[in-house]
């Protein structure tokens, strides 16, 4: 049983999150009439501190905090690539999102199929960019509430049995009910929440783990003799190079396919305008930091001698913290941490739902749907994913979904040529960019299954062949085959869509006055 301190301030930061999002409605109130934009983006009105908590509070997210840090407990070094990756994202989106905000807000587009539809003039091209973000998102929705239940289980805070299935239940519920009236709102203002207590908590648990086990270099070494070297310098902390093709492609691919995900770019279309944009992405490292301290945690986790169970090494943090923490601040970091499933939960449901409204139920089912209706529909859909996601849980072994999750980042992938190369030059083709998309999709789905759901894989010949991201591999094989679709359809005449967007058709940046609401 958990011990009744950790307990009581669990329950005491999880109220407080249900309390913020009750009062959800006070952000940027209005009086406007309900609009899909309004509910799914907050009606573009986030300044540079509120889309820096929702972005920062959407990217990293409650699994990968249990994620890296079992990878780091059970692998060693290969876990920090997501530091870089996590980096090499901030630029991208410095440049990326800004310009994607402004092509959508000077149009009216609320996902990124909305840019690809009026970027080609595809129809087909937006749905498989719609689809494929829905696809990738879900089982991600689902590992959010794997990494709730990892937690609470070590913490001892989750009970056995259909009690447990309750808590669960319970807790989405209430996130449930917020989205469903507040839209991005409600996950905005818990994102505070979220950012204050896992950076608090996060900082005192390394300052303790520091003092208790004999500074960094006693938990180095420490971990090192359990990952079978003699010190730091000669064990699995330290890359080998033949890991380091795989360590290079794993941060690149991941950091494409982060900005491709519907609820990273949700999160990013809410803002009110290019600037605030750029200036979040200059201040995100500091959620980078705040990853790799977690990762620490990992090693810090082996290093103290913590015994997670067979196939669950996510649980060797929360293990780490409740041998080591006193009661309340353990019961603080597990709060925190289910606090940061329910930020980027709510923002995929709210994804996925508008996703499919604008790009598949307006486009192809009702097309003369009212903006009433659609939010309507949309509260429905982002509903359904929700309890989806939980009778994911319940019905499925995790390695399922972690499985589709895997496989997920490699096809969210396989829409970069589409939205980010769209971005500067529309010279592909729109049906060559659907070939290459099918290729790609069907590549690495296959390396992936091949390899028995690993996203690194063998290219190449000889005794030793490069270890590569599978994402990445297929991207590639993707762009060959557009550019070179793209060329016989031009030799043959087959026409392309017309271009609603009216950006330049060459790889050119041109610089464009700011259109964010303080100046219109």
């Amino acid at each position: 049983m958990a011990d009744a301190a950790m307990t009581a301030t669990f329950l005491a930061v999880i109220g407080g999150a249900s309390l913020l999002a009750v009062t959800a409605r006070r952000l940027h109130p209005t009086d406007r009439l309900p609009s899909l934009e309004g509910w799914a983006l907050a009606d573009r009105s986030l300044g540079p501190v509120w889309t820096w908590l929702l972005l920062g509070g959407t990217i990293f997210t409650a699994y990968t905090f249990t994620a890296v840090p079992g990878l780091a407990y059970g692998n060693g070094a290969p876990a920090f690539f997501a530091v870089p990756y996590t980096v090499i994202v901030c630029p991208l989106a410095f440049v990326l999102l800004s310009r994607l905000w402004t092509v959508a807000r000077r149009h009216g587009y609320i996902t990124t199929a909305d840019f690809v539809r009026g970027r080609y003039g595809s129809p087909p091209l937006a749905l498989v960019v719609a689809l494929t973000g829905i696809l990738a998102t879900m089982p991600y929705l689902a590992l959010q509430l794997l990494g709730i239940r990892a937690v609470l289980t070590a913490g001892g805070v989750y009970p056995r049995g259909v009690a447990g299935d309750l808590v669960m239940v319970a807790l989405f519920a209430g996130l449930a009910v917020a989205t469903y009236r507040h839209g991005l709102r409600a996950p905005t203002v818990i994102s505070a929440l979220k950012a204050g207590a896992v950076f608090v908590s996060v900082t005192a648990v390394c300052w303790l783990v520091l003092e208790r086990l004999g500074g960094p270099g006693a938990v180095f070494d420490g971990a090192a003799r359990r990952l079978g070297g003699t010190d730091a310098a000669h064990s699995a902390l330290l890359l080998s190079p033949q890991q380091q093709p795989a360590y290079a492609t794993l941060a690149l691919g991941s950091a494409l396919a982060l900005l491709m995900y519907p609820h990273v770019l949700t999160a990013g279309f809410a803002a009110d305008g290019p600037r605030t944009l750029r200036k979040v992405s200059v201040a995100l490292p500091a959620w980078t930091g705040l990853l790799a301290l977690f990762g620490f945690l990992g090693i810090a986790a082996l290093a103290a001698g913590v015994r997670a169970p067979k196939g669950g090494a996510e649980a060797a943090v929360p293990m780490l913290v409740d041998r080591l923490m006193p009661a309340p601040l353990a019961g603080l970091v597990f709060a925190a941490i289910t606090v940061g499933a329910l930020v980027p939960a709510a923002v995929m449901s709210i994804a996925a739902a508008t996703s499919f409204v604008r790009n598949v139920y307006v486009e192809y089912v009702n097309p003369t749907a009212t903006p009433k209706r659609q939010v309507r529909i949309a509260r429905m859909v982002s509903l359904t994913a929700k309890v989806g996601a939980v009778a994911f849980v319940f019905g499925l072994r995790d390695q399922d979904a972690i499985n589709l999750q895997l496989l997920g980042g490699v096809w969210i992938l396989q829409i970069f040529p589409a939205v980010a190369i769209g971005l500067f030059t529309g010279r592909l083709h729109p049906r060559a960019l659907l070939a290459g998309w099918t290729v790609g999709m069907a590549a690495g789905t296959y390396l992936v299954v091949r390899e028995g759901f690993s996203s690194v894989v063998p290219l190449g010949f000889g005794a030793r062949p490069l270890q590569v991201y599978a994402g990445l591999a297929a991207l590639l094989l993707n762009l060959l085959v557009a550019v070179a679709a793209t060329a016989a359809l031009e030799r043959l005449g087959v026409p392309r869509g017309a271009d609603a967007t009216h950006l330049p058709s060459r790889l050119t940046v041109r610089r464009r006055p700011e259109t964010g609401a303080n100046n219109p």
